[in-house]
C-alpha cells in the first residue's frame, strides 16, 4: 500500500465528531515526520465522500485555510455538524475532541 493510501485508511479510522492531527495521521502510517505529506495527501484525497478528510487538524486544532473542498469555513460547519467543539479563539477543542487513535 502506497503512503497516501495509508493516510485515507488513518483517516477513515476517525470518528465522528472527533478530530486527528496531521501528525498522528502521520505517526499511525508509520512515518513520524511526514506531518506535512500528509496534508498534501489529504488536499488531493480522490474519495472525499469516504475520506473525511475535514476531520484533520494542525496540532493547536486550528483548520485548513485552504481546506480542498470548500475552504476553512466548510471544514468548520462540516465539524460543528458532527458535535466538534471549538474554544473562544475558534480552534478546535483538542482536549474534548481530539482523537486518541484507539477508537473505532
Amino acid at each position: 500500500m502506497g503512503f497516501y493510501q495509508s493516510v485515507y485508511e488513518a483517516v477513515k479510522r476517525i470518528p465522528e465528531g472527533k478530530v486527528a492531527t496531521y501528525g498522528q495521521i502521520a505517526f499511525l502510517t508509520g512515518r513520524p515526520r511526514a506531518a506535512r505529506i500528509v496534508g498534501f495527501a489529504l488536499h488531493v484525497n480522490p474519495f472525499p465522500g469516504k475520506v473525511p478528510c475535514h476531520r484533520v487538524v494542525n496540532r493547536d486544532g486550528r483548520l485548513a485555510s485552504s481546506f480542498a473542498f470548500g475552504g476553512e469555513e466548510v471544514q468548520r460547519a462540516m465539524l460543528l455538524k458532527e458535535g466538534v467543539r471549538f474554544t473562544e479563539s475558534g480552534f478546535v477543542d483538542m482536549d474534548k475532541c481530539g482523537w486518541d487513535g484507539n477508537e473505532l
